[in-house]
C-alpha cells in the first residue's frame, strides 16, 4: 500500500489512484495509520505487534459424524402391509442413497420417523411392531448426528469461514452480512425445533442457505478484522500507557498545544474513523458470530472433540481462549487509556 508522501505526488496526474492511496479506506492500513498517528501526536515511535493468525475451519473428514445404520430385515415385512416406510428405505438402499449428502440424509432420517409412526399402527405382528419401535427410538437417538452433519459437516460452510479473503469492509453501502444474519436466525430455529422432536419443521430453505454459504466469507472476515483490531488496539494502548506513566501530556491539568493536537487527532481519527470500524465489526459479529455459536452450543453433545477447539477460539464469546473476548478486552483498555490521558488535561471523553 503506498505511503501518504506517494499519494501527494501521484494524486495530481493520476487521479483514480488516490483512493487506493487513502489508508482509511481499507482495514489493516487504517489500523497502522492509526498506531502510527497515536505515536505521532505523542512524540513517540510506532510498534507493530504481530497479528496472530486464525485457524481454518477443521477438515470436513474431521467435522463429519458417522450415521448409525440400522441392520433390519423389515423390507418383505413392509411389502406385505404396503406400508411407505418400505419407499423411504428403498430410496436409502439406493445408489444414489448411499451418496446421500448431509442434508438429504437429514431428511430421510425425518422422513424415516414419521412415516415408522404412521405404519406402526398397522402392524400386525408383534415382534416385528416392537422391531419397528426400536427403529424409530434408534433414529431419533441418532437424529442430532444428522443435524450436525447437516449443518457443521457441510462443505459449503467452509467457503463462509474461509480467512483467504481478507478483512471486514470498510464502511460498506450495505450491510454486508444482512441475509446470512437471516438465513443462520432460520437455520437456529429449525435445529431448536428438530431437537424437541418438532420433525414437521420444513428445511426446505436449507438448500438455498448452504448456496450462499458457499458464494459468501463474511464470517471469515470478521474472525481476521477481530484479530486485527486487537492487535492494533494493544499497540496504541501500549504508546498511550507509556505517555501516561512518562512525561505528562499537561502539567497541572492545562491543556497546551500538544494536548490540543492529541484530542483533534482523538476525535478526527479514533472517533471518526476507528470507532465506526470497531461497531461495524461488533455488529456483524452480534449478527453472524453469535448465532453461529449458538447453533455449535446447541449441539454440543455431539461436537467432535476435534471441533470444539476451533469452537472455543473462534465462535464462543467467553470462553478463556476466545479471540471475541480477548477484542473485548482491548477495547476496554484502550478506551481507558485515552481517558486517563485526555483526563491529564481535563480533557477526560464523556467528563
Amino acid at each position: 500500500m503506498p505511503g501518504t508522501g506517494f499519494c501527494r505526488i501521484v494524486a495530481p496526474v493520476l487521479a483514480m489512484l488516490l483512493a487506493g492511496c487513502d489508508p482509511f479506506s481499507d482495514a489493516r492500513p487504517m489500523m497502522d495509520e492509526y498506531v502510527e498517528r497515536v505515536a505521532r501526536v505523542l512524540e513517540s515511535d510506532p510498534e507493530f505487534s504481530d497479528i496472530p493468525s486464525a485457524s481454518q475451519l477443521p477438515r470436513r473428514r474431521d467435522r463429519v459424524l458417522p450415521m448409525p445404520e440400522l441392520e433390519m430385515g423389515m423390507l418383505d415385512f413392509l411389502s406385505l402391509y404396503g406400508c411407505e416406510l418400505q419407499y423411504v428405505v428403498g430410496e436409502k438402499t439406493s445408489v444414489m442413497g448411499r451418496v446421500m449428502q448431509p442434508l438429504n440424509r437429514l431428511r430421510y432420517e425425518i422422513r424415516f420417523i414419521e412415516t415408522a409412526r404412521e405404519c406402526l399402527p398397522d402392524i400386525e405382528d408383534e415382534e416385528f411392531a416392537e422391531e419397528l419401535t426400536g427403529a424409530i427410538d434408534s433414529k431419533l437417538e441418532s437424529l442430532p448426528i444428522a443435524i450436525w452433519n447437516a449443518t457443521w459437516g457441510v462443505e459449503e460452510i467452509e467457503k463462509l469461514f474461509t480467512l483467504a479473503k481478507g478483512y471486514y469492509p470498510v464502511a460498506p453501502e450495505s450491510n454486508p452480512v444482512s441475509d446470512l444474519a437471516l438465513d443462520i436466525d432460520s437455520l437456529n430455529a429449525a435445529v431448536v425445533r428438530l431437537y424437541s422432536e418438532d420433525l414437521a419443521v420444513s428445511l426446505d430453505f436449507a438448500g438455498d442457505v448452504h448456496q450462499r454459504w458457499q458464494a459468501e466469507f463474511r464470517a471469515g472476515q470478521l474472525i481476521n478484522s477481530a484479530l486485527l483490531l486487537t492487535a492494533r488496539l494493544q499497540d496504541g494502548t501500549e504508546l498511550l500507557r507509556q505517555r501516561i506513566n512518562g512525561r505528562p501530556l499537561c502539567l497541572n491539568g492545562q491543556s497546551n498545544n500538544q494536548s490540543d493536537i492529541v484530542q483533534n487527532m482523538f476525535f478526527s481519527v479514533y472517533i471518526e474513523k476507528i470507532q465506526p470500524y470497531m461497531s461495524a465489526v461488533n455488529q456483524g459479529r452480534a449478527a453472524l458470530i453469535e448465532p453461529f455459536e449458538r447453533l455449535a452450543k446447541v449441539q454440543k453433545e455431539v461436537m467432535p472433540e476435534s471441533f470444539t477447539a476451533w469452537y472455543q477460539r473462534h465462535l464462543s464469546q467467553g470462553a478463556q481462549s476466545s479471540l471475541w473476548r480477548e477484542l473485548d478486552v482491548a477495547m476496554m483498555a484502550h478506551t481507558r487509556a485515552w481517558q486517563e490521558l485526555l483526563g491529564q488535561c481535563g480533557l477526560r471523553p464523556g467528563a
